[in-house]
């Protein structure tokens, strides 16, 4: 049992807890904004217009699988059952050199990429999410003797993973 003491030394954690519970705070990663009846995703292939051979299948796999990994909603082919449908053209990327070795070589990248994203609610006939400058930024770092062609797809795929990371975040968290 509590004395009074006890009890005065525990009411402000006691309050902060009750208050973080009610103001609808939660851990990154559990929360979702997506409406309650949103159950299927249709992902088409997000549309490329750059000139980065196969960035489009390796974005549209890395939020495909992000989305899949979450659980949160199952992912469908058929356009006819899904409840939304996320649509990505991929506007821009670049791969710029930022540091350099000692044989002039460069061994770290700043790789950008901007995509044009839309999540609509098929069933209300709503966009949810839209971002038509969604970027994502990341400095790659080329291992010691190879340079950045003789590591790109490995690169691609790993900037694939966390551009994806960062925008299912987006979408079902706010953040």
């Amino acid at each position: 049992m509590i004395d009074k003491a006890g009890l005065k030394k525990f009411s402000p954690l006691i309050f902060t807890c009750f208050f973080l519970f009610h103001c609808g705070y939660h851990l990154r990663g559990t929360g979702s904004f997506l409406p309650s009846h949103i159950k299927k995703i249709n992902i088409p292939m997000f549309k490329n217009l750059t000139t980065r051979f196969e960035l489009d299948l390796k974005l549209t796999q890395g939020v495909i699988d992000e989305l899949v990994a979450r659980g949160k909603v199952e992912i469908t082919a058929d356009m006819q059952t899904a409840d939304a449908v996320l649509l990505g053209e991929i506007i821009a990327f670049s791969a710029t050199p930022i540091a350099f070795a000692k044989d002039a070589s460069a061994d770290r990248y700043n790789i950008t990429v901007v995509t044009n994203i839309v999540l609509r609610d098929l069933v209300n006939q709503k966009i949810i999410f839209s971002n038509p400058n969604y970027s994502y930024q990341h400095e790659y770092e080329v291992p010691e003797g190879t340079d950045f062609e003789s590591v790109e797809s490995e690169a691609l795929d790993k900037i694939a993973e966390k551009f994806a990371r960062s925008l299912v975040s987006t979408i079902l968290e706010g953040f």
